[in-house]
């Protein structure tokens, strides 16, 4: 068994232990493997033992690597979400290229997203960031912002409004870690209450995967603890 093989069943097991802490089914969490600074041979490594969604934080990176994994294993389905900043002059690639976002907090970025979205594509998933513990060095929107902008990216033609993500600031305990995501997963019922269903939380990572699952996350983004230590150019 590969590395990349061994971490994955452990980072399974966590997820696992962490669903049956909160009495939930297995299938209610995606591992988004965040395969950021790696090279497309640890991609390919991970979907042979059973991964299909691969995160990516650089747009250039991102869509070199879904190219040549593409051209060097059609037959695998891999799913790709976007999980970096954005800006505006990267939406085309990430349009093109991409199967989810989770990184849209200004309408002027989703309306960029759905003018340059591929149509024979269909629709592209989008996640709106939520800067849900207020850091000013935190991307996202302002949580009161957060249904107004839901309304207006809903109605957007070629993007499909999914849910939520957010990155809250570090805690040292569950209990201090779960706040944020509940604050996060009352938002997107308050936003369902309100007309635009959603059924995303993208939440949790190595750090913070068990309170994160505990308060609803759908998706969570692991990577060190699958690919190793981060390689930066």
């Amino acid at each position: 068994m590969s590395t990349i093989a061994g971490n994955l069943q452990a980072v399974e097991a966590t997820i696992q232990a962490a669903c049956d802490a909160a009495g939930r089914p297995r299938s209610g969490v995606l591992l988004l493997a965040v395969s950021k600074t790696f090279p497309h041979e640890a991609v390919l490594e991970a979907a042979a033992a059973g991964q299909r969604a691969f995160g990516e934080n650089y747009v250039q990176e991102g869509v070199d690597k879904i190219a040549l994994v593409a051209r060097m294993r059609p037959e695998l389905s891999l799913e790709w979400h976007f999980i970096g900043p954005i800006q505006s002059n990267k939406t085309r690639p990430i349009a093109t290229s991409f199967d989810w976002v989770h990184t849209v907090e200004r309408l002027k970025i989703a309306q960029r997203l759905s003018e340059q979205r591929p149509p024979e594509r269909g629709p592209l998933n989008i996640c709106l960031q939520v800067n849900i513990s207020g850091e000013a060095s935190k991307s996202g929107a302002h949580p009161d912002e957060v249904p107004a902008l839901a309304r207006a990216v809903a109605a957007l033609p070629n993007l499909r409004l999914r849910g939520l993500m957010a990155i809250p600031a570090p805690a040292t305990n569950v209990a201090a870690q779960r706040a944020p995501f509940a604050q996060l997963r009352a938002l997107a019922q308050q936003i369902t209450k309100g007309g635009i269903p959603l059924d995303t939380l993208s939440m949790g990572m190595s750090a913070d995967l068990e309170a994160a699952v505990l308060e609803g996350a759908t998706i969570v983004r692991v990577g060190s603890s699958i690919f190793g230590a981060r390689h930066y150019e």
